[in-house]
Formats: structure tokens, sequence, C-alpha cells
């Protein structure tokens, strides 16, 4: 990939020949319940740059649903998969010991925001590791119910897919999930459900769940955690007021119920932070991780206070949880973060929320653009006062980059998010606010909206 082409560099018409050449073989063999945004075959990627099987040079805003934290192949990180890959690729940290895990539990006790001694589980995915908190909170609670939010996404499996309410779609033909958990209203600022003004807020739509759930539907003495994301992902890139978490982290003290913060997407330097909780003084029981924190490879952890991390041996376990390979690109990645990504995501955030807050003086199909650090949401609207959802918008906004080399993806029904890898450069991020701003003029003109640039 040489270092003197301009990115993004779109050389044949979108798919190219070879990449359609791999969809329709795709298409054959592959699980049809994929959903992929747009016709992108990937063949090799460097930092915040991807090279399709066609030569197009693409800037990569999405990094692989926010996994890719380090860029893509990291020299170091790869390092440090070539090191262990040598030595050995797997022995199973169920039932036998290596230090690339314990390393990793290490460096995880010491970087979560969890008062106290840490302990930390491992599996594979983030839905593995909300598995093994919903289990692990029943565990040592002895309760049964667990309450999530509206508009949160916690993973596919059954345990997770019975917390997560973002879209009608990932729950429709696999009920009924698994039984004991409610819902409530999470704090979405620009569609505030109980219709309060941003400026005065103390978090009132956490009423619901105090006056509505806990007394109508489950006594508090019997749920055992509160799952939440301290910025929600899927649902719309929602970042709550501070006491939003500061009143339901009250909330659970009061009735002993364990708070469980879900950083799968949040977490990792993403936010400018380590993790989002951060930002929100929100110190939970169990913290679950994912995505970003092996750069690419898979892994899940679900980290708690020691003291609740007490199931006996044979109660939970993974195979593969904890492989050898992706704990040392989670160290590698770990480090990183701590020595420069943590700092440059912050920075160049700052840069990106306050390009878009100027292209949404001009773009009136821009109703709110929201963030912290490298984990932005851009909600599409018809109408500003109205607030309707721009929805059919926002997937041509989503076109549009992508034929002039830029890749993002959506979140909830019509929010544009930009979750880039945390190497993103600034003149990189320049780039990526000339694309947008030429992808919500073309998308305005086409579906009638009057832009007053």
């Amino acid at each position: 990939m040489p270092a003197t082409v301009p990115v993004p560099a779109i050389r044949t018409s979108l798919p190219g020949p070879r990449a359609k050449a791999m969809i329709e073989r795709d298409a054959a063999f592959v699980s049809p319940s994929y959903t992929r945004a747009y016709p992108l075959v990937m063949a090799r990627g460097e930092g915040a740059v991807v090279e399709d099987v066609d030569g197009n040079l693409f800037l990569d805003c999405a990094a692989g649903i926010a996994v890719t934290a380090t860029g893509h192949s990291h020299p170091e990180v790869v390092a440090a998969i070539v090191d262990q890959a040598q030595k050995f690729l797997h022995m199973s940290g169920t039932d036998f010991y290596y230090e690339p895990q314990v390393r990793l539990a290490e460096a995880i006790a010491s970087i979560v925001p969890i008062d106290g001694p840490v302990r930390s589980f491992f599996g594979n995915s983030g839905a593995e590791a909300n598995e093994a908190a919903i289990k692990l909170a029943r565990y040592h609670s002895k309760r049964p119910f667990v309450i999530a939010f509206l508009g949160s996404f916690h993973g596919r499996t059954l345990g997770a897919l019975s917390l997560t309410a973002s879209r009608a779609v990932q729950r429709k033909g696999f009920g009924p999930t698994a039984p004991g958990v409610f819902h409530a209203p999470y704090a979405d600022c620009y569609r505030c459900p109980v219709n309060r003004r941003p400026d005065t807020c103390q978090a009132e739509c956490l009423g619901f769940l105090e006056d509505q759930v806990l007394v109508h539907l489950v006594s508090p003495d019997e749920v055992a955690a509160i799952v939440v994301e301290p910025i929600q992902g899927e649902g719309g890139y929602l970042v709550p007021p501070a006491q939003f978490h500061q009143r339901l982290q009250a909330l659970a003290r009061e009735h002993g119920i364990l708070i469980v913060a879900d950083e799968v997407q949040s977490g990792m330097g993403r936010t400018g932070r380590m993790f989002a909780s951060e930002h929100f003084g929100l110190r939970p029981d169990m913290v679950t991780i994912a995505k970003g924190v092996a750069s690419g490879l898979p892994l899940g952890i679900a980290a708690a206070r020691a003291e609740v991390m007490q199931w006996t041996p044979g109660a939970h376990a993974s195979t593969f949880g904890g492989n050898p390979v992706s704990c040392a690109a989670a160290l590698a990645t770990i480090r990183l973060l701590q020595e420069q990504l943590i700092a440059h995501a912050a920075e160049v955030g700052d840069y990106l929320l306050d390009g878009l807050r100027d292209l949404a003086s001009h773009h009136p199909l821009v109703g709110d653009v929201r963030g912290k650090g490298l984990m932005i949401g851009i909600e599409l609207v018809r109408d500003r006062e109205t607030k309707a959802r721009a929805i059919e918008e926002r997937d041509a906004v989503v076109d549009e980059a992508f034929k002039r080399g830029l890749l993002i993806l959506g979140a909830g029904r019509n929010t544009l998010r930009l979750s880039p890898p945390l190497v993103l450069t600034r003149d990189q991020a320049a780039v990526a606010l000339k694309i947008i701003d030429e992808s919500l003029g073309v998308v305005e003109r086409t579906h009638g909206h009057q832009s007053s640039a």
C-alpha cells in the first residue's frame, strides 16, 4: 500500500469485477443473516486505510464495527501475535495455565473502573462476556431478574438477546427469549422520553424504572443486576448526562443491585478515556469488554469485583476463551492505548466533533451531533422542529460516502456513526469531513431538502 497514494483512491466502479465475483461466491455459501452495508471486499489494511480486491483505497471510519482500535495490522500488535503463535496457539485456559492469560487478567484489573480487587472471565466475544455477566450476577446475588434499557445491544446469543432491545428484527423469530428481563427508557437527550430539556435534566427518565418497573413489575430485592451501556452504541450513539449514571448507581446501591457496564463498544480508548464509564463517574461492579481489546482478534472479557466473582470450578467456562494469541494481541493493544492512542482519540475526536457541528449549521438533514472521543453519532432528521427520522436519507448518505471512498456505518434508525481506528490522523479526519459534507449535500438535493450552504 504505497504511502504516496492519496486516500481515498477509487479506481473502478463499485463493486469492481473481483469484488462482484467474491460477492457472488458469498451469496451461495455464507449465511444470509449477515447485514452488509455496501459491497466492500477487503484485501488488506494499514492504519485507517483499507484496500479492496480491485485495488480501491478507502478511508476507514468504521474500524470493523469499532474493533480495530490500533488500526489495521498495527506492526506491534502483529509482532506480538507472531511471537506468541510461534510458541503455541492453544492450551485452553479452562483446564490449564499459561502466562498470557494471567498477564492479561492482571492488566485488566489495573485499568477497569471497578473498585477493589478484580477478577476476569475470558470468552470470545461481547455476547459471551455479557452471558457470563448475567450468569455471574444471578449466581452471586441469588436473585432471578435483570434490568436493561430500550435501544440497548448486548449480543445475539439467547441470554444476551434477552437484554438486547435495539431492533425488533434482531429478536424476531427467536422468542421466547430468556425470561426475567425488564426494560426501561435510556437517556436520549435529543428525544427525551419524558420531555425534559438537556440544560435542566435531572435524569427524570429513570423515573419510569423507579416508579413503574420497580413498583408494578418486579421487587427491587429480586433484581440481580442492571446492565447498561455507558454510551449507547447500536441504539444511536447516545451520550447520556452524567446525572443518569449517577442516579442509576445510587438506585442500584440502595437496593443491593449489581451494575454491569457493557463497554464492548465504548471501551478500550474509543471515547478518549480507557472506558466510557470514566466520563460519568460510574463505578460498576462488572465491566464487559470485547471489540477493540485485541485489535481484531476474537476476545471477550467479563471483569468483576473479586468478591462477586466467587463461583465454583465448573460453574462457567470456555474452551477457546482467553486464547493465548488473542491475549498477546490484547496486551500489545493496551500498551499502545496507554502510551498514545487514548490521548490521540480525544484530540482527533474533538476536531471531528467541531467540524461536524460546523457542517450541521448548513445541512438541514443534521439534527444532532454527539459523542466523545472517536465514538461520534450524527442523527439525521427530515425536519428539525418535528425531528422526523431521516431513515432512508441516512442509508443514502452511507452509500454516497462509500462511493467517495469513506467507510461509515449507521447506528439506530437514523444515525450515522463514526468509529474509526484510533490511529486516524487529523488530516484523515479532515478528508472524512469533506466527504460527509459532499454526501449530505447530494442526499439533501436528491431527497428535496434545501441546504443553506
